[in-house]
């Protein structure tokens, strides 16, 4: 489709400019006028009002005139739009002709301004030119003359620096030359003339000047001499632990200031040789070539793989073992007290001129010591090849496990002699706490296998007692004396060193539990370990040689740690507690059924008639028929149970009572307790009675005797020997005789019951209790509550009294009255 050519008016300019324009009117359109009438049909215009928009598009507007299929309509609008626009300015241009005219003229008025200020600009460019000539010149000479000075006074520096040196080197070789021999040159003041020597060549840059470049080459070949002859003082000292060497040493490196550098590489040097001492003395390959063969050699005495010895060289690969570990352990001793030395000498001397301590030289804050350094590295290094040794080489290993207490001892001596020699007044010393227990923490994995050997030897011997082929049978002596003799060996073993000895009597007294649990089990129990009547049984034969084993076993280990701290027994206590407690369990039954029968004899008392006898009957000088019973019974104990189970000798001693002797002494003391207890209820009590009693005693006293020794038994046997004279008081006499004091209260009171009228019941009777029932009762309570039952009883007495209308009580009310009220008050 062919266009018409639209033809445009001489005058275009856009719509963002017309707009400008109307907006800067300086006068505003009636709406009448004919500026107006167009805009608004402009802006009215569906098609004309898209020219107005800010972002209008020419392509997106033709597109779209295009694609509306009128073209022609709009062609015609457009040149009708055009024509507005020439019609508009025209009257734009009319209506602004004054304003337009008056801006011209100030156009004409700026350009003549300007051609004004071009004429004073050039006269100005002129003078700045004269000015300009006239200083360049002096400018040239200042600044060439400025330079003159600043490169004579530059060389006259160098001229001074380059003879200060050259005097310093001077200097120097005199000091060198005075003493041929280099041991006797005052190496601190030639390290001090060195380092001045060297800061000043480096500082004012003399390289280049040859005078001073000539002389240089020697000052560094003399820097070489110095710190070797330094070295020499330094090491030397350092050997010898000579403090003003050591002092000298480091004064020289500290002058060549390489003080810092000089101590590191040492501090390196020792640690380097510790660690390679611990590496020779586990190297296997040297302990075989030193024991009489070579490593894998296959030859006598060689080391085959996993570091086991070939037959016949054992013995000499061990001693050399020990051997190198013991000079390892003096290398060890060598260097850390070299480097304490040194750290001891470094924390005392100051540089005479600045007065600063060397130490702080070369630590800073926040570093480890020296000290610390080297041990923390030498244990490191002794733990990495204990552990590498522990699973490479089976050899080793078994050395040092059953040699353990050696290996301790020798790094316990070295702790101790580093200790020792480091102990000076106002140093700190060469090893701490943590250090120490560090060392000993090493070998520690050898502790536990030595530990875990020692508990599977012992076990082995209580395996071997109790074996399962000689299940039932009892152990015999030499079985328990090797156990004990074994037990003995392990504590000697480590007796040198206490904590070690807590840690293998734990062991043992795991091995002695393990002991009585076996024991344990081998102890027969039923009827025929409780049988009194008849001899002893098979079975409680079998019970008896236990008891005695154990009891050997407590009194042996008892005997050897006797020597020992109270805390060793304290380790042992829980082992030799079950000890003790098995033997007694292995014999109870059979102790308790003997008191039963003893005390059953004892009840018979209450079927004697001790208020009916004649003087005859009771002067008889046969025993009454429950104490022939019970002396029967006795000798029957003593003849077939307890000459068994005591010691033959007969002599009993606070210090040989064993468990059996003190069973024996338990039932004795019982017995006494048990006949006072009931012959103090037995109601009525003629004096013919009581001769019979008395005697009855004196056969007690003589049959607990077969028992034990009576003296010995304390307050029981005190009570016997009271009760007797007692019962022969008068009432009256009873309140204030010393025996009551042996005697205890519930004993004293019963017995007053037979001295008593009808009218006051026992607590027996009131309670309507047979002998054993209440003798039961009584073993249950306290003397409190034995006062409260006999006060009901005299309560009741009392309340009959008063209604009977009597105006008198018993003499034995008041006074059973004051002996329960001393009670209380006791009690209270």
């Amino acid at each position: 489709m062919a266009f018409p050519a639209i033809s445009r008016p001489p005058l275009h300019l856009p719509s963002s400019s017309f707009k400008n324009i109307a907006a800067t009117a300086p006068s505003t359109p009636t709406p009448h006028s004919p500026a107006q009438s167009h805009l608004d049909t402009i802006s009215s215009d569906p098609i004309l009002s898209a020219f107005l928009s800010p972002d209008f598009n020419p392509t997106q507007f033709s597109s779209s005139a295009l694609s509306s299929g009128s073209a022609a309509s709009r062609i015609e609008k457009l040149q009708e739009g055009l024509r507005l626009l020439d019609t508009q300015l025209r009257h734009e241009v009319l209506s602004r002709h004054q304003d337009l005219l008056h801006q011209l003229s100030s156009i004409k008025a700026a350009e003549s301004n300007l051609t004004s200020l071009r004429s004073s600009v050039s006269s100005l460019q002129s003078s700045l030119r004269h000015a300009r000539s006239e200083l360049s010149d002096p400018h040239r000479l200042i600044s060439a003359q400025t330079l003159q000075l600043n490169n004579l006074h530059s060389t006259s520096l160098l001229l001074q620096y380059s003879i200060r040196t050259l005097r310093l080197i001077q200097k120097l070789k005199n000091l060198v030359n005075s003493q041929p021999d280099p041991s006797k040159w005052d190496l601190s003041k030639a390290a001090q003339f060195h380092r001045e020597i060297l800061t000043l060549y480096n500082e004012s840059h003399l390289s280049g000047i040859e005078v001073v470049d000539v002389e240089l080459k020697w000052v560094i070949d003399m820097g070489s001499k110095i710190r070797e002859e330094g070295m020499k003082v330094f090491e030397k000292g350092l050997e010898s632990f000579n403090q003003p060497e050591v002092g000298l040493g480091l004064q020289v490196f500290y002058n060549m200031g390489e003080l810092r550098g000089t101590v590191d590489g040492l501090v390196s040097k020792y640690k380097q040789m510790g660690v390679k001492s611990v590496s020779n003395a586990l190297d296997m390959k040297a302990i075989s070539g030193g024991g009489g063969g070579g490593y894998g050699g296959g030859g006598p005495g060689g080391i085959h793989r996993h570091g086991t010895p070939q037959i016949g060289g054992g013995a000499k690969a061990r001693e050399a073992l020990w051997q190198r570990m013991s000079d390892c352990m003096d290398q060890l001793h060598s260097t850390v007290l070299a480097v304490w030395h040194l750290q001891r000498v470094l924390s005392k001397k100051r540089d005479p001129f600045t007065h600063i301590l060397l130490l702080d030289e070369v630590i800073q804050e926040g570093d480890p010591m020296l000290t610390d350094r080297v041990w923390d590295a030498l244990v490191k290094s002794f733990a990495s090849q204990m552990k590498s040794v522990f699973t490479a080489s089976s050899f080793v290993k078994e050395i040092f496990t059953m040699g353990y207490p050696k290996l301790l001892s020798m790094i316990e001596n070295l702790l101790e002699r580093i200790s020792r020699d480091t102990d000076v007044k106002e140093v700190p010393p060469a090893l701490t706490l943590e250090g120490k227990e560090q060392m000993i923490a090493s070998i520690e994995i050898f502790q536990t296998a030595f530990l875990a050997l020692c508990l599977s030897r012992l076990s082995d011997h209580v395996n071997s007692v109790f074996s399962v082929s000689n299940r039932g049978s009892v152990p015999s002596k030499e079985h328990i004396s090797r156990m004990i003799s074994r037990i003995r060996e392990e504590i000697e073993a480590v007796k040198l060193d206490a904590h070690l000895t807590l840690r293998v009597l734990r062991e043992i007294s795991k091995v002695l539990i393990l002991f009585a649990e076996r024991a344990e089990y081998q102890i027969s129990t039923g009827p025929e370990a409780r049988q009194i009547t008849g001899p002893a049984t098979p079975a409680q034969l079998k019970n008896f040689m236990l008891c005695q084993h154990l009891q050997e076993v407590h009194t042996r280990v008892t005997v050897i740690i006797s020597g020992l701290p109270s805390v060793a027994v304290d380790v042992l206590s829980a082992g030799l507690g079950t000890i003790y407690g098995v033997a007694g369990d292995s014999v109870t039954s059979l102790f308790q059924a003997m008191l039963d029968r003893l005390e059953s004899c004892i009840l018979q008392i209450h079927n004697q008639n001790f208020g009916s006898l004649t003087v005859d009957s009771a002067m008889d000088n046969n025993a009454s028929p429950y104490m022939e019973d019970l002396q029967k019974s006795v000798l029957h104990f003593r003849t077939e149970f307890l000459s068994r189970l005591l010691p033959s000798s007969g002599a009993i001693s606070a210090e040989t009572e064993n468990i059996c002797m003190r069973l024996v002494r338990s039932m004795a003391c019982r017995v006494l307790v048990f006949f006072i207890r009931h012959a103090s209820l037995v109601r009525p009590l003629s004096e013919s009675g009581k001769l019979r009693m008395a005697k009855d005693m004196a056969e007690l006293e003589l049959a607990v005797s077969y028992l034990f020794p009576v003296e010995q038994l304390g307050a029981p046997y005190r009570a016997l020997r009271a009760f007797r004279p007692v019962i022969f008081l008068e009432t009256s006499q009873l309140g204030s005789s010393p025996l009551l004091n042996d005697l205890p209260p519930s004993v004293v009171l019963h017995h007053l019951y037979s001295r008593a009228p009808e009218d006051l019941q026992s607590p027996l009777q009131r309670n309507k209790l047979t002998p054993l029932q209440y003798s039961l009762w009584m073993d249950s309570q306290g003397e409190d509550q034995i006062w409260k039952g006999v006060k009901a009883t005299l309560d009741d007495y009392a309340a009959t009294i008063r209604a009977r209308g009597d105006k008198e009580f018993s003499p034995v009310y008041p006074l059973m009255m004051k002996v329960g009220s001393s009670l209380m008050k006791n009690e209270s």
